[in-house]
Formats: structure tokens, sequence, C-alpha cells
């Protein structure tokens, strides 16, 4: 087997004065997302892809939550521990296909930057790197703007056949 794919969720609450990271980019807001690191969910999303693509398990079990260690972390720190996960088992990133959902801002005029910082993470062509950006229209947690949701599918391939 020379491929595999590896699907990732996450979710965070928003609140006031909090920053609001997607993918290592800081985005201008007034709601920011709640979490142990810096809670950025897109980043989130993708290490879930990544490591489940593996079968390494998920980001709570490489990065807890309860230790203070991740405590305020930039998660791009998590991205580059799963590149090397990755690269352990013998695996690399060929492509990222991701949707942000969140009511607002609108993040249409981010997401170059979002996919560039993405690509560099990963340490891949920002084209192979896919953010699209959605919002619930009104409807659920989201829509209510009391939380953010990143989805992520990763294709990795095998090195060194």
């Amino acid at each position: 087997m020379n491929f595999r794919v590896g699907q990732g969720w996450d979710v965070h609450r928003l609140a006031p004065g909090r920053p609001l990271m997607l993918g290592g980019v800081d985005v201008p807001s007034d709601l920011g997302e709640v979490g142990h690191s810096d809670g950025d969910a897109l980043f989130h999303a993708i290490v879930d892809a990544m490591l489940g693509a593996v079968a390494a398990g998920d980001i709570g079990r490489h990065f807890s939550p309860s230790d203070p260690r991740w405590k305020g972390a930039p998660s791009r720190v998590f991205v580059e521990r799963a590149v090397e996960i990755l690269a352990e088992a013998g695996w690399r990133v060929v492509n990222v296909d991701s949707t942000v959902l969140l009511e607002r801002p609108r993040l249409a005029p981010l997401v170059d930057d979002v996919r560039a910082s993405i690509a560099e993470a990963l340490g891949i062509p920002i084209g192979a790197v896919s953010v699209k950006a959605k919002t619930y229209e009104g409807l659920g947690p989201v829509g209510r703007l009391e939380a953010i949701e990143a989805q992520a599918v990763i294709l990795l391939e095998r090195v060194g056949l």
C-alpha cells in the first residue's frame, strides 16, 4: 500500500478577548478560540487527519490538554511533531483539503495566507493545500457565534519505495 487517507475534525468554543488562529495565521476578530493551546481548530483538524492516517491516535494522545507544557502553545508545534511522526513511520503528506466553518469574520481575504502557512508547516507546495471557508448561515453553535469548526482530509504517500 503506497497511499493512505486521514480525516480530521475539531471544534472550539469562541469567546471575546481571545486570539483567533487559523492554520497558524492570526485572524483579526473580536472573538477567538478557547483552548488549552492557542486553540487553532484548523491545525488541530490537520494533525488529527495526519495521525489518523498512520493509526497513531489523535491529537489528545500526543498533546494532552491536561499537560501544562501545551498551555498556550502554538499549534504549529503539533503539526511539526505530526510531520516527524509520519516521517518516522515512512510517510509524507501529499496534499490537504480543509474546510473552516465560521460565521464571522469572513475568511476569504486570508485564505491564501492560511494556505501558505499550512504548506510551510507541512513542507509541501501551496498548490497542494486547499482551505475553504463556509458559514452555518445562522444555524447551530457556529451560526450563533459560539463555536468554530474545522475539517481536514490528508493524502499520504509512502516514502522510499
